[in-house]
């Protein structure tokens, strides 16, 4: 249907009131009717949420033919369970048909998911795991001030959301950065799925906020529409750089008398007696029956929405050329690959496309010549990495090249989940990570990142590139600014030498282009291989050089790309004899462990011995540490005739 209302009346008249009455008590029906015939879903909190949804949707600037358009309004719903309600609404608002939705509603295969997902058309973000949607928002929300749009983003959480952690961390950025286009809705019904809100785990919401810089205000009754619509038209009106939070006062079950105030329904469906008492309850009619007919017929999928594709054309500007005398550490070329990038793309007077995102460690991330070029897309998000990591990937949606670097650690392992998340929502986020693995010395184990590799396997949609030298780290740095979906770039701490060819020159030159999932014969022999990457190449290298001495002539081969994997030359290397693959990583999750499975679903028998950090490092040197697990040239060396002997 078509309902707009005027953001600028002063309140609602009497026929917009009866309308969202009589929508109320459609999308009531159906969020009831949908989740007992999945016999599972959350009716309670669709139901508190209800009212603030159908008004934020008559609100917002949308256009449900196309939920696409360019310059439409952001809703994100926090509370992604709550998919009954938004779907109900959505439905309401013609996004959909009703019987594409109740037919399907968390049906395998689908276009209606358990909780949201934005192959629903209308739904901007899978959510799920709460906490994650304000920073998301807030991600939005500093996107479209980057660009100079008026967009505005409203979130939709709720109360016992507001124990995680992570939204703090964000409610104190969208203070921070002045983001007046940001509103959030919280319903507040008191009840999460153990009970009261207060006795689970207090939490003074509005003074939270307060404390923290927002302008608050409070419903004290979330289901009066009237009431709603101020508070949302005020909020949309607000140009006084501080975001709104609004927080409602709603009744879990709303509108069915024996749901309301009930913790148990919050992710409990009706069972089919109970159904009809509740729709007589609304003076509706009970079509249950005629429902579970319809469910047994194939699954419709005509509705899912293809990801969105807005990724922006890069320059990849200039690539440096490090001399092969040169030496410097990977993350300084990143910087001035970075600073390269924002030259060649963030100029002319026009908006940012270049952003970057730290947390505390601009310096040690070599961020500097960035922001100094670009400070209005520079974005520090101080100690808290998990808020900047799902941000990240929510600005990556919105058409801007986003770049997040902190070390290792708390870029992949600490944010797992966040990462997991940009995942799933198709994001474009560039994760330059340096002080990876040992190589970070003498931090200690706490900052030695040796599971990268092993956590970014498990997601579908990562790449993993961990550059040899400067030039390569130049190289990739440009090659995934110019490339949708999200790559990951790891490197050390240390300074590293500039790989050569055997006779002396540069061998990643100006000519050199980075491809995924293609690795480069460093050094070509017959009698094995040694396969590496990232910071232990050199070391790879001279234990070349000590074998070839010998006279034992074997291969290296410098594995850059890790996701993809370049499993063809890994089978010409097994053709040619023995593989020793040598890391920085976890020796059971890295690329000894790729390479093997590798082989092994191609059908190739070969001798393969794993090298890499089989327990935690100590406090100490980078080069003592590899010396201390086997990682150092001689050691190399030494693992390389045993495995041909």
């Amino acid at each position: 249907m078509t309902f707009k209302l005027d953001i600028n009346a002063e309140e609602l008249n009497s026929g917009e009131l009866s309308t969202l009455q009589e929508m109320r008590r459609r999308c009531a029906r159906r969020i009831l009717l949908s989740t007992t015939l999945a016999a599972s879903g959350h009716p309670g909190g669709s139901l508190s949420s209800l009212d603030m949804l159908l008004v934020t949707y008559g609100m917002i600037r949308h256009d449900p033919a196309n939920p696409h358009m360019e310059d439409r309004d952001r809703v994100v719903e926090s509370i992604g369970h709550i998919s009954p309600g938004v779907y109900s609404v959505l439905a309401e608002y013609g996004y959909f048909s009703e019987e594409d939705f109740l037919a399907g509603f968390r049906r395998t295969g689908s276009g209606f998911p358990g909780h949201v997902e934005s192959i629903v058309p209308g739904v901007e973000w899978d959510t799920g795991n709460l906490g994650q949607g304000l920073s998301v928002a807030v991600g939005m929300a500093q996107a479209f001030k980057v660009k100079g749009s008026d967009a505005r983003v409203i979130t939709l959480m709720g109360d016992g959301e507001h124990q995680k952690g992570q939204i703090t961390e964000a409610i104190r950025y969208g203070h921070k950065y002045r983001l007046d286009n940001l509103t959030v809705l919280v319903d507040r019904n008191h009840l999460q799925i153990c009970g009261d809100t207060e006795k689970v785990m207090p939490q003074p919401i509005g003074r939270l906020y307060e404390a923290l810089g927002w302008n608050v205000v409070r419903l004290e009754d979330g289901h009066d529409h009237n009431a709603i619509f101020r508070a949302l038209a005020a909020a949309y009106r607000n140009t006084s750089g501080v975001p709104t939070v609004i927080i409602a006062r709603t009744v879990m079950g709303k509108g069915i008398s024996f749901m309301e105030n009930q913790a148990k329904y919050h992710g409990s469906p009706l069972k089919p007696d109970q159904l009809a008492e509740a729709l007589a309850e609304l003076g509706v009619d009970n079509e249950y029956e005629s429902w579970l007919e319809k469910r047994k017929e194939p699954v419709r999928t005509s509705t899912i929405v293809a990801p969105q594709s807005n990724y922006p054309e890069v320059a990849p500007g200039d690539p440096i050329l490090y001399d092969a005398d040169t030496m410097t550490d990977n993350r300084s070329a990143y910087g001035n690959a970075l600073l390269g990038l924002a030259e060649a793309n963030n100029v002319g007077g026009k908006a940012p496309l270049i952003v970057g995102i730290s947390c505390d460690l601009e310096g040690s991330v070599k961020m500097g010549g960035f922001h100094k070029h670009s400070p209005d897309a520079y974005f520090e998000a101080g100690i808290q990495e998990h808020h900047a990591a799902g941000m990240g990937g929510a600005m990556s949606r919105e058409g801007l090249v986003s770049f997040f670097s902190t070390f290792g650690v708390f870029a992949v392992s600490e944010v797992y989940n966040q990462n997991r998340l940009s995942d799933f929502n198709h994001t474009n986020l560039k994760i330059v990570a340096t002080h990876v693995g040992l190589d970070v010395g003498e931090d200690g184990p706490t900052h030695q990142c040796i599971d990268y590799l092993g956590l970014l396997r498990n997601l579908f949609r990562f790449s993993v590139f961990m550059p040899a030298d400067p030039n390569q780290t130049d190289r990739i740095v440009r090659f995934v600014a110019t490339r949708p979906g999200n790559h990951f770039v790891g490197m050390g701490r240390s300074k590293t030498p500039v790989i050569t060819t055997e006779d002396g020159n540069v061998f990643y030159d100006t000519d050199y282009r980075f491809e995924p999932g293609r690795a480069d014969w460093l050094r070509r022999g017959d009698a094995g291989t040694i396969v590496t990457y990232g910071a232990l190449t050199p070391a790879c290298i001279e234990a070349w050089a000590l074998l070839r001495r010998q006279d034992i002539r074997v291969g290296v081969l410098n594995m850059a790309s890790l996701i993809p994997l370049d499993t063809e030359s890994l089978v010409e290397a097994a053709a040619k004899g023995p593989l020793l693959t040598v890391e920085d990583h976890h020796v059971e999750t890295g690329l000894g462990a790729s390479a093997a499975a590798a082989l092994m679903d191609r059908g190739v028998a070969a001798r393969l011995r794993r090298l890499g950090v089989s327990r935690y490092g100590s406090s100490g040197k980078p080069a003592e540490l590899y010396r201390a697990q086997g990682l150092d040239a001689a050691s190399i060396a030494a693992a390389m005739k045993e495995l041909l002997a």
